[in-house]
């Protein structure tokens, strides 16, 4: 329990009406969730706002509202608290609330485009292999200690994010790696939050529906790093065009890593095939479970932030070498006839172009690469002709289909992929919404030794259609239609 007036620093402040010293036992910024001695925080968000509910949680039990406008009738008992912003409030408050628990522990932060799951799940293994209680929150899942939470945005909210951590100190954990999203930086989820490193990959076409230029998407990333302190760490791709850009003005520590430009940790690749990849790093060799140049990008930054955290360079590279890719990322399937299946969550052009270079690299001449993928629904819209033109010319066949359509209408979102692709690529291109019947056909399509690549959704178990999560998972389709064949 805290008083009202212990939650409330750094909130931005204008007036309070009634009693600073009340008692608060929790906190909420979702009305269906308010339980009585609770504050409310009042979000005026992209869906809806929070102001239009101060009368349903009063009559929950609420007993303090933060809010930006006071609302025409105020109930006796109950305290108001205005602020500038409550949505940065919600941060501050969250934080006061459970006692700053990432000044506590070492959380370091992954953001860019592409590679956060992977380096951010990587780095949890690594350590939790170094015998090191540590917590994860990532797009896949939230891992404390061990014990394995669903997760449901890249980057929580900021009760869930300080409650987390909270929990994470409890348990004694002494480091925790964090997927940080742009939308989560803009939005102020991580306000009062402490980084001790952060970690950044890359910066590719995506999120623009939110963002609207690429300028403010980039801005958005750069708010980790501007708030690093100065006994923080950052570490950043010195091969992306952003790398230098993004350290400017950061106070901590600064360090780079790359395959190509001069960098503090160097990793050059000595072999890539279907098995993994056979690396130089930092002059040392090791061979890692993982596929692809992109890959050696995020093995390169999982080996460099071992290494900021104090962890001998043999060491790092010894436990480096044990690690297994994340589920739907670059997941292989064997199915019959030496057909390969390959899952990934690739769902932006680059990274698509990644997972499609890095399948052509490894497949001889006489194997057909199928890709079967399309875009999600209530999303970047710019991104799916540009999707569709990179399929199309890096696959020998292409099956256009549904993702998430979300709200929209699944054949509208094909049809604007389609649109994109001149006589050539059509030729080879089939249109199928039924995602699943798409996979059957990628499958019959499919001759010896050919490679079918399942891309968009990944470790996703579900597909949203007009609001309604249906299962669906692509590694389940994709062993059922190779049973068929």
């Amino acid at each position: 329990m805290k008083l009202l007036k212990d939650i409330l620093y750094k909130a931005g402040l204008i007036e309070i009406q009634g009693n600073n010293n009340t008692a608060i036992e929790s906190i909420f910024f979702d009305s269906r969730e308010v339980t009585k001695l609770s504050c409310f925080i009042a979000i005026k968000g992209t869906q809806t706002d929070g102001h239009q509910y101060i009368d349903e949680v009063i009559a929950k039990g609420a007993v303090a509202i933060v809010c930006e406008v006071f609302p025409e009738k105020m109930v006796e008992g109950v305290s108001y608290v205005k602020v500038t912003n409550t949505q940065k409030a919600l941060g501050n408050i969250a934080a006061n609330f459970y006692d700053h628990p990432s000044k506590e522990i070492k959380l370091i932060g992954i953001t860019g485009t592409n590679g956060k799951t992977t380096i951010a799940s990587g780095l949890y293994n690594l350590f939790t292999k170094l015998d090191t209680k540590c917590g994860l929150i990532s797009t896949v899942k939230i891992i404390i200690d061990k014990e394995i939470l669903p997760a449901s945005h890249t980057t929580p909210d900021s009760i869930s994010l300080n409650r987390m951590l909270r929990e994470m100190v409890n348990r004694k954990c002494s480091l925790c790696f964090m997927e940080v999203s742009s939308h989560a930086l803009d939005q102020g989820r991580v306000e009062s939050i402490e980084f001790k490193g952060a970690v950044f990959t890359n910066l590719t076409h995506d999120h623009l529906d939110y963002h609207q230029t690429v300028d403010h998407y980039l801005k958005s990333k750069k708010m980790l790093f501007d708030g690093l302190k100065e006994n923080a760490f950052a570490l950043s791709n010195a091969d992306d065009k952003n790398g230098k850009v993004m350290l400017q003005n950061c106070k901590a520590n600064k360090h780079y890593y790359a395959l190509r430009n001069v960098a503090d940790f160097k990793t050059r690749i000595i072999e890539n095939n279907i098995s993994g990849l056979q690396l130089s790093v930092d002059h040392t060799e090791v061979w890692a479970h993982f596929v692809g140049e992109f890959n050696a990008y995020n093995l390169t930054a999982i080996y460099g932030t071992a290494v900021l955290l104090g962890i001998d360079k043999m060491n790092a590279l010894t436990t480096l070498s044990t690690l297994e890719p994340v589920d739907g990322r670059f997941e292989i399937i064997k199915g019959p006839k030496g057909i390969t299946g390959i899952v990934d969550y690739a769902h932006t052009p680059d990274a698509l172009q990644n997972v499609l270079n890095t399948i052509r690299d490894i497949v001889k001449k006489e194997q057909k690469v199928i890709t079967i993928v399309g875009c999600g629904g209530n999303r970047d819209k710019t991104k799916r002709p540009v999707m569709a033109k990179v399929a199309a010319g890096l696959s020998d066949k292409l099956i256009i289909t549904s993702d998430n359509p979300r709200n929209e209408d699944p054949e509208q979102i094909i049809k604007e992929m389609k649109d994109a692709l001149d006589l050539d690529d059509l030729i080879k291109t089939i249109l199928i919404t039924d995602r699943r019947k798409a996979i059957e056909a990628g499958c019959k399509l499919a001759a010896s030794n050919d490679v079918i690549l399942i891309a968009g959704k990944g470790h996703e178990t579900y597909q949203e259609i007009q609001g309604v999560k249906h299962h669906f998972d692509d590694v389940e389709e994709l062993n059922n239609a190779f049973k068929n064949l």
